[in-house]
């Protein structure tokens, strides 16, 4: 922009100082040949008058002429001013003021001779003389006799006033041209500034709507081209910084979505390259964006059964889904889908692929087949002793009272057995879907804790079992009391019926995170331990699964539903609590119980 300036500014000078130089070379050209014109119309005036005060019949010898016309031509020098000259028409020079005539050539080839010859009227010239080493002015007029012409007067004048003149026009005219041009380059850069700083400015506001600073805007406040342009260019600019604000919010929005999705999502291009991965996808392909964007999808690390599906897709240009088990970072199962995408019918874009998690999906399902074949298999179960012995007594058995008697308690215990299972089951259906509103109230730990074991002492003394209690004092927990007892009395009586004759089951209750904690944090611990027959290490992490079983001979002769544990995770976990187990085979077991003192 600075040399635009510049060469404008040149430009500006140049014009003004060829105008100015022009101008003055005219006006000296006018100036020189007015001055001439001048000159010759008084020498002229001078000649008529000498024409008309000189004898020109003046007879004689050539001796006698030459004398007299020197004489003549002398006087005139003195009030003419001028040289003058007597030329006789066959061309000698018969007198000159400022030169001896014998000297001289013959001047009738002179061009101001000719020219007086031919308009009988006055010739003239200017030319340098080699006698007096000057540029000279001759007027000549011819002496008549009627028609004949007897000789030529002519007078003399050197140009040297005229050209000291004219070059003092010059001197005046090149100090003016100095001065026009120092002034027409402030001018003209003053000029050039008022045109070139709002293009530089536009310019500028254009570069910077080019960096993508949209807020940029040109302070233009003439209304001329460049004033429109200006304001043109900040409608533009407008225009853009809302389009990008919409493109930048609604960015925001799909960056935000794809951020928040549960499924991973992943773009490759038409280059086969890694454009696109959102947060779910990174933590199921266990790769960050940083390792993945940019690269072509063979190359990054992936299953090669994901590779090759992803490869089918852009080979068929078909929509393809499939589940598949990935094995990084964690075994999983996932379903796959994978759509082509086309700018229009002939422009290949690439491929979306969306990475949906199913394993939860797909072990609910199995759980759910397998709860259908326990609840299936547990029904069977007491059906089956019923049916039988209810067969059995119709065969005849009735006739033997102990035997019919002995049939029908079993009936009646299977039909007991029979109903607790579809109770369970309907509880567990209940506490699963949140259908169980609990009513949560202060309930004294202590109270509570002892009405429990009171209800378990009957049970336990069949077995000799030692109940225990410690509970500190004076502690107060918000909960639903009838939901908190069914947690209690399921872990107290699975402790009783897995501990041998003779065994100790112990309960007891502690207030943890006390003091700097705040009653925010304040929660109590209950400890169901007992000295029974403990659990296998890999049986751990299934115990509270429905109808798992460790010992399932020992389980069904107690009577159990295996669904007690499963209950109790799930009450637990409604009053925002935890629980878990530690046991050893032979060792007894020891449940966990942390919950909430305030329920919020």
């Amino acid at each position: 922009m600075h040399k635009f300036r510049a060469r404008l500014t040149l430009i500006f000078i140049v014009l003004i100082g060829s105008s100015v130089l022009i101008a003055g070379l005219f006006m000296a050209q006018v100036l020189r040949e007015s001055h001439i014109e001048a000159l010759k119309t008084n020498m002229q005036r001078e000649l008529r008058i000498i024409l008309v005060t000189m004898d020109w019949n003046k007879g004689g010898t050539e001796a006698e002429q030459l004398a007299y016309y020197g004489e003549q031509v002398n006087r005139l020098r003195q009030s003419a001013d001028a040289r003058v000259t007597f030329i006789r028409s066959d061309g000698k020079v018969l007198g000159d003021s400022d030169h001896n005539p014998e000297d001289m050539d013959n001047h009738l080839q002179r061009k101001e001779i000719i020219e007086a010859e031919q308009t009988g009227v006055v010739g003239s010239d200017i030319r340098y003389s080699t006698t007096i080493q000057r540029n000279m002015l001759y007027v000549v007029v011819p002496v008549k006799n009627g028609t004949l012409t007897k000789g030529y007067v002519r007078l003399s004048m050197s140009l040297e006033e005229v050209e000291a003149s004219i070059l003092r026009v010059w001197y005046v005219l090149l100090f003016g041209l100095l001065a026009v041009f120092i002034i027409a380059a402030l001018i003209s850069f003053r000029v050039a500034w008022g045109i070139t700083r709002p293009i530089e400015m536009i310019t500028k506001v254009a570069r910077q709507i080019t960096n993508m600073d949209y807020k940029a805007r040109v302070n233009v406040k003439k209304k001329d081209e460049i004033g429109q342009l200006g304001q043109a260019l900040n409608r533009m600019a407008d225009s853009l910084q809302l389009q990008m604000d919409r493109i930048q919010e609604d960015e925001s929005r799909l960056k935000s979505v794809l951020d928040n999705m549960i499924s991973g999502v992943m773009m490759i291009d038409r280059d086969s390259k890694i454009v696109l991965l959102n947060r779910s996808a990174e933590d199921i392909l266990g790769f960050s964006v940083q390792e993945l964007l940019g690269k072509k999808f063979d190359e990054a690390k992936q299953q090669f059964e994901f590779t090759q599906l992803i490869q089918e897709c852009i080979d068929l240009r078909e929509h393809i889904r499939d589940e598949m088990i990935f094995y990084y970072p964690s075994e999983r199962i996932l379903e796959i889908n994978l759509s082509p995408i086309s700018l229009n019918e002939n422009e290949w874009a690439g491929v979306l692929i969306v990475l949906h998690d199913i394993t939860a999906v797909r072990r609910l399902e199995r759980m759910r087949s397998e709860f259908v074949a326990n609840v299936s298999h547990e029904l069977k179960t007491p059906i089956a002793a019923v049916k039988g012995f209810a067969e059995t007594l119709l065969a005849g058995a009735l006739n033997d009272k102990e035997t019919a008697k002995s049939f029908l308690q079993i009936i009646f215990d299977e039909s007991e057995r029979l109903n607790r299972l579809i109770g369970d089951i309907l509880e567990l259906s209940k506490i699963e879907s949140k259908r169980i509103p609990l009513q949560f109230s202060p309930v004294s730990v202590n109270t509570f804790v002892s009405n429990c074991v009171h209800v378990m002492t009957s049970e336990a003394k069949k077995k000799s079992i030692e109940l225990e209690m410690q509970v500190e004092d004076d502690l107060y927990i918000e909960a639903d009391e009838d939901r908190l007892r069914q947690i209690l009395i399921n872990l107290l009586s699975n402790g009783i019926n897995y501990t041998p004759e003779g065994g100790k089951v112990k309960i007891k209750v502690e207030s943890i995170f006390h003091g700097a904690e705040g009653m925010d944090n304040e929660r109590i611990r209950m400890t169901i331990t007992d000295t029974g027959i403990g659990i296998p290490k890999k049986d751990l992490p299934r115990i509270f699964e429905r109808f798992y079983r460790v010992d399932k001979a020992r389980s069904r002769s107690s009577g159990g539903t295996g669904l007690g544990l499963s209950i109790v995770k799930h009450l637990v976990e409604l009053h925002k609590g935890s629980i878990r187990v530690e046991s050893e085979v032979g060792m007894g077991t020891k449940f966990f119980i942390e919950l909430p003192v305030i329920q919020y």
